[in-house]
């Protein structure tokens, strides 16, 4: 049996590092596994402009310990203002990596997000022709359609018409979680890529009320059917360049977790790594590895791979317990306080 793993340095492709005091408590776990990540910008007030881009960028590194190699690709927030000339500017001069549309009101802090897709015509048309990415959170958030069906329903009534609309843009599926959403990404591999989530290969709905309501292992888009989280599991480790590695790791408060409203969000940064490769070792698929973390992000999105290398051991670690921030505030760790078979050295 393999005990150890050594691949190209790893890019976490979505990543949620909030500001302030948060921020400097959970940057430096990402920092520490991955060369890079994809910001997302859904602060309060949301990134939308370049300046606003680069201010946040000074901030993401001044909490970064020198030593450390990390460089952090900075996401434009879409809305229905926004300007494209600008966006494809910020992206041309290296400032922006990427675009995020979020769906109004469809996560956490998304409210200024776009109402419908004809609204932000002109900007996908100039990312198209720039080749920007486009990074999607894909759910609609008609209430009346049931919350486990969001993302099936998007790939019908957005994803479907978008794509036949814009045929050479570079869309991102961003957490997927359902087999609906493997195999539409499967069938326009030559346009769309897909990231997975570390929480969405081990959780499904039923972990949610395992002995009780579980807030932290409450996230949108929310876990589904097992039958899914196995097609996940088969689509993460089957080496095909369409999916990669992207976290999601999106912290809060353990008081704003663990409240009447239990906002949405894994924490996962501090072992998302060993999470993501001790499933790779229960599917027997480490030589599969690589490609989820390492190769498949960059050929996507036309960037570098890394120099150097990371090496994860089998040995048992354990998730930190409770971080602590400030005034007595706290994140948990996903399964914090928990045993862990794989450690990053």
């Amino acid at each position: 049996p393999v005990t150890s793993l050594t691949i190209k340095r790893p890019d976490d492709w979505h990543v949620h590092f909030r500001d302030g005091e948060m921020l400097a408590a959970v940057a430096p776990y990402t920092a520490r596994q991955f060369a890079r990540a994809i910001v997302m910008p859904n602060l309060m007030p949301p990134i939308t402009t370049v300046e606003a881009a680069a201010a946040y960028k000074a901030r993401i590194l001044k909490v970064i310990d020198r030593e450390t190699d990390f460089s952090p690709l900075m996401t434009c927030y879409l809305t229905d203002e926004a300007n494209g000339d600008e966006i494809t500017a910020g992206y041309r001069d290296g400032v922006f990596a990427a675009v995020k549309l979020y769906p109004a009101n469809a996560t956490t802090n998304s409210a200024a997000g776009v109402t419908k897709i004809s609204n932000i015509t002109s900007v996908l048309e100039n990312m198209q022709e720039t080749g920007m990415p486009l990074l999607i959170h894909g759910e609609v958030t008609d209430p009346e359609i049931d919350i486990f069906d969001r993302e099936a329903v998007f790939i019908d009534r957005v994803l479907i018409p978008l794509l036949a609309d814009f045929p050479e843009l570079k869309v991102v599926m961003e957490h997927i979680t359902t087999n609906d959403a493997v195999d539409f990404v499967r069938d326009n591999s030559s346009q769309l890529g897909a990231t997975i989530t570390a929480h969405h290969l081990v959780l499904n709905r039923s972990h949610l009320f395992e002995g009780g309501i579980r807030p932290h292992r409450y996230c949108l888009p929310v876990a589904k059917r097992e039958r899914h989280r196995l097609a996940l599991r088969e689509a993460a480790t089957s080496g095909e360049a369409c999916f990669f590695l992207g976290s999601d790791s999106a912290p809060h408060t353990v008081s704003t977790k663990e409240t009447a409203c239990g906002c949405a969000g894994v924490f996962t940064a501090p072992t998302a790594l060993e999470f993501y490769v001790q499933v790779f070792d229960e599917e027997n698929a480490l030589e599969q590895f690589e490609n989820f973390a390492s190769l498949n992000g960059p050929k996507f999105y036309g960037l570098p791979l890394n120099e150097g290398t990371i090496t994860l051991t089998k040995k048992i670690n354990t998730v930190e317990d409770k971080i602590a921030i400030c005034d007595g505030e706290a994140l948990r760790p996903f399964r914090g306080g928990s045993p862990i078979l794989w450690t990053l050295e």
